[in-house]
């Protein structure tokens, strides 16, 4: 069979609200995902001799059981009883543990990927609801849209956001989001606001905001430096619990100006929203291409 590539996008958190928290120590939260058309990418090859789930090139300091591309391949095996495999290589551009979604939506990729080549046909809703069980993230990769988000980020609400430019920038630092979520200075209780008024863009200074931003600032001042300097183009702000830092931009040739000015010691992209998930589209396509195959 041939192989499949398919794009496993960035997303942003526009804006991170923290409502509350749950007795089993999960926060609830409102928050607005933006898709990113940069991401890594991942090729699958599979098996139909085997059940084997390979992945190449090992990530450093990630058991390869413990990575969420197998974790998702060998949950789809388990919840169908599918006894095909797949030898898959992943293309890691975006940094780990940088509140891009990198390890979700390679999660996301990988259900989706999994389940037209083995012939599953679960549908989205199946899909979203296992990968719910791989991390909060993931059903918004699967559900490909930029969304609104509420509970623990797990229900979604499709929207359309105004296209626009980002430069995104990495300051090379490490961040719990454990730790975040548990230091006792973090904001816990936002107050609850409607999606109508944050899409308006009511009160933008109380209404856009990622309730993590001072505790991280606080707590590593790299990402506190990355926020001031990118903060001189626009409105800086930091994706989920960091280390990320992204600013909007009116159109491609100023981010790409932005992005020439980046410090050397930083690494940074710049990529463009996308309301429809690229991983959808290219997945869209492979279809068309079997179909015509066929």
């Amino acid at each position: 069979m041939t192989p499949l590539t398919l794009p496993a996008p960035a997303k942003l958190n526009r804006l991170l609200r923290i409502t509350g928290r749950r007795p089993d120590g999960y926060h609830t939260l409102q928050t607005l995902f933006q898709i990113l058309d940069s991401g890594d990418t991942l090729r699958f090859h599979p098996r139909c001799d085997s059940d084997e789930i390979t992945l190449t090139p090992a990530l450093a300091n990630v058991a390869e059981a413990d990575n969420l591309v197998v974790r998702a391949a060998r949950l789809l095996q388990r919840e169908t009883g599918c006894r095909q495999g797949a030898a898959i290589e992943l293309e890691k551009r975006l940094p780990m543990g940088g509140g891009l979604g990198g390890g979700s939506s390679n999660a996301a990729t990988t259900l989706l990927a999994l389940d037209h080549l083995w012939g599953l046909d679960l549908g989205l809703e199946r899909l979203a609801t296992l990968g719910l069980e791989l991390g909060a993230d993931v059903p918004v990769f699967v559900q490909g849209h930029s969304a609104w988000a509420e509970g623990v980020g797990e229900r979604l609400v499709p929207v359309d956001l105004v296209p626009s430019w980002f430069v995104v920038i990495h300051p090379g630092v490490e961040i719990s989001t454990a730790a975040i979520f548990g230091h006792p200075g973090l904001t816990r209780n936002s107050t609850v606001i409607s999606m109508r008024r944050a899409l308006d863009g009511a009160a933008p200074d109380a209404v856009w905001r990622n309730d993590c931003e001072s505790i991280v600032r606080a707590l590593h001042l790299e990402v506190d430096r990355a926020l001031n300097w990118l903060g001189q183009y626009g409105t800086a702000a930091l994706t989920g619990t960091g280390a990320c830092v992204f600013c909007p931009l009116d159109d491609e040739t100023q981010a790409e100006q932005v992005l020439r000015q980046v410090p050397d010691e930083w690494q940074a992209f710049k990529a463009r929203g996308s309301n429809v998930s690229p991983l959808h589209q290219a997945l869209e396509a492979a279809k068309g291409l079997d179909r015509t195959r066929a």
